[in-house]
């Protein structure tokens, strides 16, 4: 028998109803397996999708079927009524063909392929769209969840759930439960209101809402989001509390109110959009009165270390502005836009809780026109720099560069020869230093030769560089090389010697020839029954370089590289195109790895390099020593993982002419059962930063955890962080405390502050966001981020102009 009957809509109702969607990608490993409402015996293997449902006819079955007048028809043992996804199973269901009514009587139990919910009755009317379940219990199948409800009452797309429970819990383990009196379900307008909610935690409330609306659906809507609670010494009590604004389907907003009990109240806000062919992001933040100058003015400097007056303090009106925007123009070109500003020389480190807003001296605006195609790559975008440290001033800035024109083609004409060119034009402007434009050109040729076991890559190129100066940048220039020049021919300098050096155009020329060349070879072997590949892979690159005079070049983005691996096989050790190193130099280096037959992990790999310079190395930036013929620091870097928990690396530069060390690092990990772990690091680099690091997520049990982080200066002889926290994680909860100590401002002085969050898996989370806080301490606190390379915790200054000069911390 074959009726358009309308299967209860009870997961529509219930699935729909739930103040909240479970959270994808929870740890629910804690969970014992236990079924709220087990699977149903015999229930089909579902043949269609939940879209297609409405278009399935429904089967009824039953052992008997007895009908009156054939009006009314009563099936009685092992009724089921299936369709599509979905079964109905009852002992008794009554349905009348004349009115439409229905009675599921006796063991009503409800299963479709995103839950399972059983009643002990439920009435009806098919005609009406009329429906009463009661005393319902459900389980989520899709995803964690189960509950239940006195009763559940439906009229067309609006529903009623009368004393209705949620919770990721098991009910053994109901360690967290929200309850409501009333939820009113509309699935028209995809919105629910609950009344008299309560959250408790065991049996405690924690929250009551006597009422608030929620989304049912996709469709997102306007309200209150979780808040955000801290405590610390700068700020005092630290409450959030974002209200969510769905404006249209393709873009949103979302305003934050904050209260710090030490400093004021404060207005944040996002924009989002989105569209087919871009998306962006537009946030700030604003905060009429400050009150922290009032308490601790003694943290407002100058560039000279001297307190500020009173009536210059950021007090008034404090702010940060935020663009990130990016629009497809098709498949080859895009634009995109990075820009940032901050009211003041004291936001970041003010508004910062990380070392990041400490660090940071300027905040970097961008915005270009980038494409890219088989052969080629080009940009036209320019860039803007503020000051964001105020114990620096104009002249630490980079310079801007309004516009830059950016192109590099590379194209191969046959197996054995490749050509291509890179090629820059740029209009640099500085409100201390004036500006210029450059136009920088580097065709070349190259030869890519390779075999199985060998490779030979010869190439010739050849740098033009040209200047277009303003008269105060080429008096600067010329004033500084005619004071060099009475220095070095022991005369005293005047201010005529200046015009001798003065040229607004400035140019270089000059040929680039290199070969590199290296072998592979590989054999196989055994270490304490295991089989490994192991390669020995030698290298030799070639680099010869004439000299030319550049001391008529301004310097507007150009400096030393750090010397490093990667600087052995570079042919200039300067950024940006003002200086091109003179060469006669050869790198010889070698590396051997221990790859694992079993699985292919690289086990062991060990690297040892040198260059060796055949002449003097003439060109330099100032302040940078000239590099005499001899041999340059031996840069040695190995990695070795003895087993799947143990990962060691390190980095070692070692100066044979001043028999020094010029670097050491180090860094070990290892994992600690299912999801601990211990991090240490060390970093040294002469006269610059020696600094230790510590961290750990030690699991005492499956439920307890401890978590800290010990990061130390050596040359400041002080802790940049400290931090300190204790975990308990349940099956569907989890708390964490945190204790931090770390720089508050650039004088040194450090800020203590107190975290606690209580995380509801499939929920939301309560108070502060410690996790992020954590990941971004602990290397692996998240073991996704295990092979992920950790930011540098601080930035010193670059005035190259290619440091991360953008907003840099995430939690501002």
């Amino acid at each position: 028998m074959r009726n358009r009957l309308r299967l209860l809509p009870l997961s529509l109702c219930i699935a729909l109803a739930l103040p909240a969607q479970a959270a994808e990608g929870e740890d629910w490993r804690l969970c014992p397996i236990e079924d709220v409402v087990p699977p149903f015996a015999g229930a089909p293997t579902p043949t269609t999708t939940v879209d297609q449902r409405a278009t399935q006819p429904t089967d009824i079955e039953g052992d008997t079927l007895e009908a009156n007048q054939g009006t009314d028809a009563v099936f009685q043992g092992n009724v089921s009524l299936n369709r599509g996804d979905q079964l109905l199973h009852t002992d008794k269901l009554t349905y009348s063909a004349v009115t439409d009514e229905y009675v599921a009587e006796g063991n009503v139990h409800y299963q479709d392929s995103a839950m399972r919910v059983t009643a002990d009755r439920a009435v009806g009317n098919q005609k009406t769209d009329t429906h009463r379940i009661e005393d319902v219990r459900y389980q989520l199948t899709d995803r964690r969840g189960n509950g239940g409800a006195e009763r559940i009452e439906l009229s067309g797309d609006n529903g009623t759930l009368v004393h209705s429970t949620y919770s990721t819990c098991a009910p053994s383990e109901r360690a967290w439960e929200l309850r409501a009196r009333e939820i009113d379900v509309d699935s028209t307008e995809g919105v629910g209101v609950a009344k008299g909610a309560t959250l408790r935690i065991g049996n405690v409330p924690i929250m009551y809402m006597p009422w608030f609306m929620f989304p049912v659906d996709d469709r997102r809507k306007s309200g209150l989001l979780y808040p955000g609670l801290s405590l610390s010494g700068r700020n005092g009590f630290d409450y959030k509390q974002p209200i969510y604004l769905n404006l249209a389907p393709n873009y949103d907003a979302t305003l934050t109110p904050r209260i710090m009990t030490d400093r004021g109240t404060s207005l944040g806000g996002e924009f989002r959009w989105l569209y087919e062919n871009g998306s962006g992001t537009m946030s700030g933040n604003w905060m009429p009165t400050d009150d922290l100058p009032d308490h601790d003015p003694g943290r407002y400097t100058d560039a000279a270390g001297v307190v500020i007056p009173r009536d210059q303090m950021p007090d008034k009106n404090r702010g940060q502005f935020v663009l990130n925007a990016k629009h497809n123009i098709n498949s080859d070109w895009y634009a995109n836009a990075n820009l940032g500003w901050i009211s003041d020389l004291y936001y970041l480190q003010d508004f910062s809780n990380s070392l990041y807003g400490v660090s940071a001296y300027s905040i970097r605006s961008s915005a270009g026109l980038y494409g890219r195609g088989r052969y080629w790559d080009a940009s036209l975008m320019a860039d803007h720099y503020q000051l964001a440290d105020y114990t620096l001033t104009d002249e630490n800035l980079p310079f801007d560069r309004l516009p830059r024109a950016h192109a590099r083609w590379a194209q191969p004409f046959a197996t054995w020869l490749e050509a291509g060119a890179d090629g820059e034009a740029v209009r640099f402007h500085h409100d201390v230093f004036g500006g210029g434009s450059r136009l920088d050109l580097k065709p070349y040729i190259s030869m890519p030769l390779a075999g199985a076991s060998w490779f030979l890559l010869p190439k010739i190129a050849w740098r033009y560089t040209t200047y277009q100066l303003d008269s105060e940048t080429a008096a600067d220039v010329a004033n500084s090389r005619a004071r060099q020049f009475a220095i070095d021919n022991g005369i005293a300098y005047t201010p005529d010697l200046d015009a001798r050096f003065y040229d607004k155009t400035p140019n270089r020329s000059l040929p680039i020839a290199s070969l590199d060349a290296g072998l592979f070879f590989d054999r196989s072997t055994s270490f304490r029954g295991d089989r490994y590949l192991h390669t020995l892979e030698p290298r030799i690159y070639y680099l010869n370089a004439p000299f030319r005079n550049q001391d008529a070049l301004p310097l507007f983005d150009t400096n030393t590289m750090t010397f490093s691996w990667g600087q052995l096989f570079r042919d200039n050790r300067y950024t940006g195109a003002d200086r091109q190193i003179d060469a006669n130099q050869i790198t010889a280096a070698l590396t051997t790895r221990f790859i694992s037959e079993n699985d292919g992990r690289e086990r062991l790999s060990a690297s040892l390099g040198q260059i060796h310079y055949l002449d003097d190395s003439r060109v330099t930036v100032p302040g940078e020593t000239p590099l005499e013929q001899g041999k340059s620091a031996w840069v040695a870097e190995a990695s070795v993982s003895p087993g799947d928990r143990w990962n060691i690396s390190a980095a070692y530069q070692w100066d044979p002419k001043f028999r020094r060390e010029d670097l050491a690092s180090l860094r070990a990990r290892y994992l600690l059962r299912d999801f601990g772990i211990v991090n240490l690091g060390y970093r040294y680099r002469r006269d610059l930063v020696e600094q230790a690091d510590f961290s750990f997520l030690y699991p005492i049990n499956d439920t307890w955890s401890v978590v800290g982080r010990y990061y130390y200066s050596f040359l400041d002889r002080k802790p940049l962080e400290s931090l300190a926290g204790v975990q308990w994680e349940s099956c569907c909860l989890a708390i964490r405390l945190v204790a931090r100590r770390y720089l508050n401002d650039r004088s040194g002085d450090l800020n203590n502050s107190l975290q606690v969050e209580f995380e509801l898996k499939g929920l939301s989370s309560i108070g502060q966001d410690t996790e992020r806080v954590l990941r971004r301490a602990i290397l692996g606190y998240d073991r996704d981020d295990l092979y992920l390379v950790p930011p540098s915790s601080v930035q010193r200054l670059n005035n190259s102009g290619d440091a991360a000069n953008s907003i840099p911390d995430p939690t501002l």
